[in-house]
């Protein structure tokens, strides 16, 4: 750990500990940021043993509501007690702290409209900060700007990528694209699911990205700054597909780098084996960018065109390809020099055909890519992750329920009941659980980037809300955003930058290395995860939901991802545009 970050944080921890002489107490969890006033406000006391708790104003000078505590719960994974706190009576706009007498304070939070506008915009101007190819200017990036790295014009066809037309060696650019998570490689299957969900939240809420400003360099053209974002990304993508259609598996070092700033990392850069999962992530991500694009031809007036020849030049070699895995450790038996880097193998391409064939389904209103996977509606789901898609498909097709034709309209009743059985399945018994949050209804809930699928699983209660318009499901998305920004096990708030007990010390090499104090902002970190992968000492606890690290070495807990941060901007930014429009229509 940076010895000066250490000094800084507890020097920033003193001075905060006490609110006007009293003291904070950990132990209440609830957002820290806050509450939009007309919606659940709820705080988590955990082993007080109290029966009332008080709101004040954050300056202590006033209360403004006295609560009763609920009877005690003990939590599903540690044994402690939680009490719930419920003031969602407060709906005056303020600033405020939760006072449980036994205890002291809870971080200070607000009561306002749009309060998580903020969090919506840092978490997709996150992406800018994971540019590559590119300087980073103050003007855009503040303390973090930093000088042009990654080229990326000169990348080698590795030996396992070879094809009649690129012979090992061959030299190819594919600049552009975000770096992946902590480190500076880009990856395909990561950057489908990521762009999968950001695509998405466009479809779903178009007009509430017309006005956002992200402060990025395309900022104030005539295109929404998510799709200026997320066309930095395309770009790279297209770049990666092979004169055959099938496309390369990743852009990578041969080992990770070092912990160094992206000028200093200078490595050969090789284009990797292509794989079906990758190919047909490509494929989804390239037919969903054409729908999209199509609607801004001045602008672009090739690009539809051109991602969905991409699209379906990907969907025929996977057809001529279906079981080309990406197996690492075996290719390392074959070729030089080895690929040590994030692997990302999947053994079942099944839901990457469906997702992809939904895509092209519903750009081309072919019937014939829903022929190819209309018997699968019967398949298991799982939340969405970067090797479980098939949910996306399910999205797509319930984004689009007018627009089904012949079977697939016929279909999507039985697809509709499914997912939200599925969904209901996610929610029940939420109001007993320790956290009242639908994350952490088993111990699976907290793995690997399990902050993404907090995320992931509050998509799901949007998904669920505009099928429905049950206002159930958007008060259940809300219960993870609260999880997210601090009413959990852990007690912090998992985006750097929003609330007072934040990550400072992110897996994460742009913020390791540029002798910055604070890490970079807007990024969501891991989360808990039992498993500690990264074997790095200082845990104090597997519990489940408490086992969490905010240390640079902890790459279990707390790597940051672009995979992550796209399910925290879809459900901030979504959530932020329902509440407001629900919030007109009260008036």
């Amino acid at each position: 750990m940076n010895s000066f970050k250490y000094i800084m944080l507890c020097v920033v921890s003193f001075i905060f500990y006490p609110i006007f002489g009293q003291k904070v107490s950990e132990n209440i969890r609830l957002n820290q940021i806050g509450f939009y006033p007309n919606a659940p406000k709820i705080a988590v006391v955990v082993n007080a043993k109290a029966t009332t708790f008080l709101v004040k104003t954050s300056d202590l000078s006033k209360t403004v509501l006295v609560g009763t505590l609920s009877t005690s719960r003990k939590s599903e994974f540690s044994g402690k007690t939680t009490q719930i706190a419920d003031f969602s009576s407060l709906q005056s706009v303020g600033k405020y702290v939760i006072e449980v007498p036994s205890l002291g304070v809870s971080y200070p939070f607000e009561v306002r409209a749009n309060i998580h506008q903020n969090l919506a915009k840092a978490s997709l101007k996150a992406f800018y900060y994971q540019r590559a190819s590119i300087e980073l200017p103050s003007k855009y990036a503040g303390k973090w700007a930093r000088p042009f790295a990654h080229p990326d014009t000169k990348i080698l066809i590795h030996a396992s990528a070879v094809s009649p037309e690129r012979p090992e060696g061959t030299v190819i650019s594919s600049p552009k694209g975000w770096y992946d998570a902590g480190d500076y490689n880009k990856y395909i299957v990561n950057s489908g699911i990521t762009m999968g969900t950001l695509f998405s939240l466009y479809e779903d809420f178009p007009a509430y990205f017309q006005q956002q400003n992200l402060n990025i360099p395309e900022s104030n053209n005539t295109i929404p700054d998510i799709l200026d974002e997320a066309l930095w990304n395309l770009r790279w993508m297209l770049t990666m597909q092979d004169t055959d259609g099938g496309v390369y598996h990743k852009l990578t070092n041969a080992v990770f780098d070092p912990i160094i700033m992206p000028k200093e990392a200078t490595k050969t850069r090789y284009a990797v084996q292509k794989s079906t999962t990758a190919t047909l992530d490509f494929a989804a991500v390239m037919a969903q960018a054409a729908r999209v694009f199509k609607q801004f031809p001045k602008e672009f007036p090739a690009l539809a065109d051109s991602c969905l020849l991409a699209s379906t030049r990907a969907w025929n070699w996977a057809i001529k390809n279906p079981n080309v895995k990406y197996d690492q450790n075996k290719l390392n038996e074959q070729f030089l020099p080895k690929i040590i880097t994030g692997a990302y193998g999947d053994n079942d391409s099944s839901d990457e055909f469906f997702w992809a064939a939904t895509e092209l389904y519903i750009t081309t209103k072919d019937d014939s890519y829903y022929n190819t996977i209309g018997n699968q509606l019967n398949t298991k789901m799982n939340i969405p992750s970067w090797n479980q898609v098939r949910l996306l498909g399910y999205y797509t097709f319930a984004r689009f329920q007018h627009q089904l034709t012949g079977k697939a309209k016929d279909d999507f009743p039985i697809l509709k009941n499914r997912l939200l059985t599925f969904i209901d399945t996610l929610a029940n018994g939420v109001e007993k659980r320790s956290f009242q949050t639908v994350m952490g209804r088993t111990a699976r809930d907290f793995m690997w980037g399990s902050s993404g699928g907090a995320a992931n699983q509050g998509i799901a209660m949007i998904q669920a809300f505009k099928l429905t318009k049950n206002k159930k499901y958007l008060d259940l998305a809300l219960s993870n955003l609260d999880y997210l920004l601090g009413r959990n096990g852990t007690g912090y708030s998992f985006m750097t930058a929003f609330g007072s007990k934040t990550p400072m010390h992110p897996h994460h090499r742009l913020a390791m290395a540029d002798g910055i104090v604070e890490p970079l902002p807007g990024f969501l970190s891991g989360g808990a995860n039992p498993g500690q992968q990264d074997k790095c000492v200082g845990y104090t606890t597997k519990v489940a939901d408490e086992s969490y690290l905010d240390a640079d070495c902890s790459y279990s807990t707390n790597e940051i991802a672009i995979n992550w941060n796209a399910p925290m901007a879809y459900l901030s930014a979504a959530i932020e545009a329902l509440q407001s429009k629900m919030s007109r229509s009260i008036k």
